[in-house]
């Protein structure tokens, strides 16, 4: 099973937007053949997220989000732990999936913001990969 950390559009793909470039991730994750790992930090920004005026999402869909979220992850538990130093991601508001993908050990780290996609060569030596959802779906149908 692959350990997944999925950032917030992503999430939104997933929960909200019903993207088609995530479903070989939907499927993964109820077939079981991935998990998805998340912390506060993480859910807090897709609460913020949710706010946003420009999706326009009413409360009672924010508040199904936010409960479909903390049913899809599975808390990391390791955070807090002495852990070789991470690149820094060039939005400092990314920087918590990278920690998160370190600390809860996982093996991808789902993203479509290009300056953690920048990252994904040297994520590779910090045991885990970066990848767009395209090149996700690539390495679960493997899997």
């Amino acid at each position: 099973m692959l350990r997944l950390v999925l950032d917030t559009n992503v999430v939104l793909d997933l929960l909200h937007f019903d993207d088609p470039a995530v479903a070989p991730i939907r499927r993964a994750l109820q077939e079981g053949r991935a998990s998805c790992v998340g912390n506060v930090a993480c859910r807090d920004e897709l609460a913020h997220v949710l706010s946003y005026p420009q999706f326009k999402i009413p409360e009672h869909e924010a508040r199904r989000i936010l409960d479909e979220y903390a049913a899809l992850v599975r808390p990391c538990t390791d955070e807090g732990a002495a852990l070789p130093p991470l690149p820094q991601c060039r939005d400092p508001d990314d920087q918590k999936f990278l920690e998160l993908a370190q600390a809860a050990k996982a093996d991808l780290l789902v993203t479509k913001d290009k300056a953690l996609l920048a990252l994904a060569k040297k994520a590779g030596r910090l045991g885990f990969r970066i990848a767009a959802p395209a090149g996700a779906a690539e390495l679960l149908e493997r899997n």
